[in-house]
């Protein structure tokens, strides 16, 4: 087991990792940006180190600086969190080579998977249900078009190394093929620093449902169960919850088999999530895999009881998935998370300023996971994301009230934040009935704005 754990991250990412690194007895050392100075999170770590000035290329996104922290600090393991390195395979090799472990999955498995058209080559040689999609495309326009056609609009175009919703553009017709492309790579090489694109069969009104896996160091890969995030807003998350809504669990439970045999098959090794596209017709398609700890993973760990922070460090030690999970994992009650962002609700804008009233609910029962406090300021510098609100009830009814209740008495003033739009959608007849898509968000608030 560790000794010293360094958390390559803030805010409620690194509160996360340091509460379950608390909870093990091993010591933590967090790091901090100008920004960060005095940040609740610093209190949970053994030793604090400063990383630089608030732009996250100067602090949080610095390689050499980290890898300096743990040479100083001696920490024998780094946890990246999710966000900024946590998915960077060749910053995971340098930790490795610096002598601690990164926690998290082999650098080769972060690169297979980073890289959106070699790891859908990669599931669907192993048998990943897939969606029609293309190679990565060249300058040549006759040659796009000639990949569209053989694909069929409406089409999705997509940067081959990014992720987060970045640079997504749908295209209608050929008409607005060759603009999206060029947007796309655009935004891509601006994210990424890769601004190769390619294209998928967009699946109109989708449901985003995935499955969380575990492997170990010794050819052993569980999965535990799925989530449906498909609440979104521009293609980011809002709403999660598990299990799926009126997904049929023979349905889901044969999809997380086969993908738990599949990242067996290939030799996966610590933590991750398959994203699925669940379509009208009832067919599953490989959307991508992310390498990393998700924010979502709390209603996971609320209908499960598996700690997945803890279960990842311990797979990163080196133990056996049998020592590290229970024997038998069900599915108990339901659990619902709800992002709470420091964003206009209107039109979802970021709204940094400064925290005048922060008052989480009281309900002990709620899980509130937060990098913020009074009197903080929510800055530009980095994701707005603020809270997370997490619930858990015997019934997916009652998990919806609860969340309702939770987010009614969370008193925040100064920043504008989604809260209303986000009670919108919880109230609302098409949440309710579980038939969620990717679109429902705007659709819920068309039909406000309407009324």
């Amino acid at each position: 087991m560790f000794n010293k754990v360094l958390v390559a991250n803030r805010g409620a990412v690194a509160s996360r990792v340091l509460r379950a690194l608390g909870e093990m007895g091993i010591h933590s050392v967090a790091v901090y940006s100008e920004a960060d100075a005095g940040a609740p999170y610093l209190e949970m770590a053994g030793e604090t180190y400063a990383i630089g000035p608030a732009p996250a290329r100067e602090s949080y996104l610095n390689v050499d600086i980290l890898l300096e922290v743990v040479r100083k600090s001696h920490a024998d393991g780094l946890h990246p969190g999710y966000g900024f390195l946590s998915e960077n395979a060749a910053f995971a090799q340098k930790v490795t080579q610096g002598g601690a472990r990164f926690i998290g999955p082999s650098p080769r498995w972060i690169e297979a998977m980073g890289h959106k058209t070699r790891a859908r080559e990669l599931a669907a040689s192993h048998g990943m249900p897939m969606s029609t999609g293309s190679g990565v495309l060249s300058a040549d326009r006759d040659a796009t078009l000639a990949a569209a056609r053989a694909i069929g609009f409406p089409l999705l175009v997509k940067p081959a190394g990014g992720g987060g919703g970045i640079g997504m553009l749908p295209a209608q017709d050929e008409a607005g093929l060759i603009a999206a492309v060029e947007r796309s790579r655009s935004m891509a090489e601006r994210g990424f620093g890769n601004a190769e694109v390619y294209l998928e069969r967009l699946i109109e009104r989708p449901r985003h449902v995935e499955f969380q896996v575990l492997g170990d160091a010794h050819g052993g890969v569980a999965h535990l169960f799925e989530r449906d995030c498909s609440t979104q807003r521009r293609n980011q998350k809002v709403i999660e919850e598990a299990p799926a809504p009126a997904v049929p669990r023979e349905k889901a439970d044969a999809m997380a088999e086969r993908i738990a045999t599949i990242m067996r098959g290939i030799g996966y090794d610590n933590i991750g999530t398959v994203e699925m596209l669940l379509g009208a017709d009832g067919a599953f398609s490989f959307l991508e895999m992310n390498t990393r700890l998700q924010v979502e993973h709390g209603v996971t760990e609320e209908v499960t009881g598996v700690d997945l922070v803890q279960a990842q460090i311990r797979s990163a030690a080196g133990e056996p998935l049998a020592g590290i999970l229970p024997k038998r994992i069900g599915i108990a009650g339901h659990s619902i998370q709800a992002r709470v962002y420091a964003e206009d609700p209107k039109n979802f804008f970021p709204s940094p300023g400064r925290l005048k009233v922060f008052r989480p609910p009281q309900d002990k029962s709620v899980r509130v996971e937060t990098g913020y406090a009074e009197g903080r300021d929510v800055t530009p510098h980095y994701d707005p994301m603020i809270a997370k609100v997490i619930v858990h009830a015997q019934t997916r009814d009652r998990a919806i009230d609860r969340l309702v209740e939770a987010l009614e008495a969370f008193d925040i003033q100064g920043p504008k934040v989604n809260i209303p739009a986000v009670l919108a959608v919880l109230r609302s007849e098409a949440f309710r009935s579980g038939h969620v898509h990717t679109g429902l968000i705007a659709e819920v608030l068309a039909r406000k704005q309407a009324a």
